[in-house]
C-alpha cells in the first residue's frame, strides 16, 4: 500500500523573459516575491526562458532579457542566498518532465486554454506547437520541485488549475497517491492587476506597441515623471470615498498604484486627496513613484554592466535547483517506467 507522502512546503514562480519588466510586475510579482522569501517556505524563482521562444525571439535579445530579468529580481530585493535564481533552459528536468506531462494531459484540456487563444487569435494554424503545449511546461515547472504554492496572477489561475489536474491524473495512472502534490495558488498582494496608464480597462503589459501605457523598471526620474504626466484620467476632482471611483478605470488605477506604493490603502489615499484634481494627484504620485523605482532602475543598472556576474548568479541558481529536481524526476520516470541511467 503507498503511504501518504507528506510534500516540503515550497514557493515556485516564474517571469518571462520578453520585454522590459514594469511596475505592474513589480507591484503584482516580484514584490510579492521577496515577502514570500522571508516566510516559511523556500523559495525558487525562475526566468522560463524555455516559454519565452514559443514565439520567435531575436537570440540575441534573448540572452540580454534574461540577464535582464534577472537584474531586476535582485534590485528589487530577491536574495540568491534566500531563495534559487535560475533560468528555466539551464535544468533539463523541465523539459523532460514536460515530455511526460504532455503524454498525461489531454487535447481537450489544452485546447479549453483562453490565453493560448488571445495569443493566437485568428492565425492560431500558424502558431507554435510550443505556444499551444506551453501549459504542459508549465506544470512541470512546478512539478519538477514538488513546489505546494505558486504566486500567479488572475490571467495564469487557469494554468495552474490545469497543472493540478495535471498532477492528480499523473497520480491516478500511475497508482501514485499524493507523488505529486496539488499546488495551490497564492493570489494577491498590495496590487494584484495593474493597468495600462492610457485605457484603465487593460493590464499594464510589457508587450504593449505604447511605452507611455507602462512604467518600465529601468525608466529614469524624467521618464517616470513623463508618463504619470500623461497618463490618461478624466476631468472630474478625486471622490470622497473609494466607492466614487466606480465607472472611472483609470483613476481607480492610479489611485490604486499610489495605494501600493506607499504601503496603505486606496481608501486612505481617496481620503488623503478627496476633492483635490489630477493637476494636484498626478505630480505627488509622481514624487513617490520615482522615490520608489529609481533605486531599483540605477541598481538594475549597475548589475548589468557586469553580466558574468548575473551569469555566475543563474549557474549556481541552476546547479541548487537541479540538486532538487533531479531526484524528483529519477523517481517519476521510475515510476512511468522508464530507463533511465544514473550515471
Amino acid at each position: 500500500m503507498n503511504q501518504a507522502r507528506t510534500h516540503t512546503p515550497r514557493v515556485f514562480s516564474g517571469v518571462q523573459p520578453s520585454g522590459q519588466l514594469t511596475l505592474g510586475n513589480y507591484l503584482g510579482a516580484i514584490r510579492r516575491f521577496v515577502e514570500l522569501q522571508d516566510g516559511a517556505m523556500e523559495t525558487i524563482y525562475c526566468v522560463v526562458d524555455l516559454h519565452a521562444i514559443t514565439v520567435w525571439q531575436d537570440p540575441a535579445a534573448l540572452t540580454d532579457a534574461t540577464r535582464q530579468v534577472t537584474a531586476a529580481f535582485l534590485a528589487c530585493g530577491l536574495d540568491p542566498k534566500r531563495s534559487i535564481l535560475f533560468n528555466q533552459s539551464q535544468v533539463p528536468a523541465h523539459s523532460e518532465l514536460a515530455w511526460i506531462f504532455n503524454c498525461v494531459v489531454r487535447l481537450g484540456w489544452l485546447t479549453r486554454m483562453t490565453q493560448f487563444k488571445e495569443k493566437a487569435g485568428k492565425n492560431r494554424e500558424n502558431s507554435s506547437a510550443g505556444l499551444y503545449i506551453y501549459p504542459a511546461l508549465m506544470a512541470a515547472d512546478i512539478l519538477a520541485y514538488r513546489a505546494t504554492h505558486v504566486p500567479v496572477g488572475e490571467d495564469q489561475k487557469q494554468h495552474l488549475e490545469l497543472a493540478r489536474d495535471i498532477a492528480a491524473k499523473f497520480n491516478n495512472d500511475f497508482d501514485a497517491p499524493d507523488f505529486f502534490p496539488l499546488p495551490e495558488p497564492l493570489i494577491g498582494g498590495p496590487a494584484p492587476r495593474v493597468m495600462s496608464l492610457r485605457d484603465g480597462s487593460k493590464k499594464m503589459s510589457k508587450s504593449d506597441p505604447s511605452d507611455l501605457s507602462r512604467i518600465n523598471l529601468t525608466d529614469d526620474a524624467d521618464t517616470i515623471a513623463n508618463k504619470i504626466r500623461k497618463a490618461r484620467t478624466d476631468p472630474e476632482p478625486l471622490p470622497e470615498t473609494v466607492e466614487g471611483l466606480e465607472g472611472r478605470p483609470e483613476a481607480a488605477n492610479l489611485v490604486g498604484i499610489y495605494a501600493a506604493l506607499a504601503g496603505t490603502s486606496a481608501e486612505a489615499v481617496v481620503a488623503e486627496f478627496a476633492g483635490q484634481g489630477f493637476g494636484v494627484f498626478k505630480p505627488a504620485l509622481a514624487e513617490l513613484a520615482v522615490s520608489h523605482l529609481t533605486p531599483i532602475s540605477a541598481e538594475i543598472r549597475r548589475l548589468m554592466a557586469d553580466p558574468a556576474e548575473i551569469d555566475r548568479v543563474l549557474g549556481d541558481g541552476a546547479e541548487r535547483a537541479a540538486a532538487l529536481a533531479e531526484p524528483i524526476l529519477a523517481e517519476t520516470y521510475a515510476r512511468v517506467g522508464l530507463l533511465r541511467s544514473r550515471g
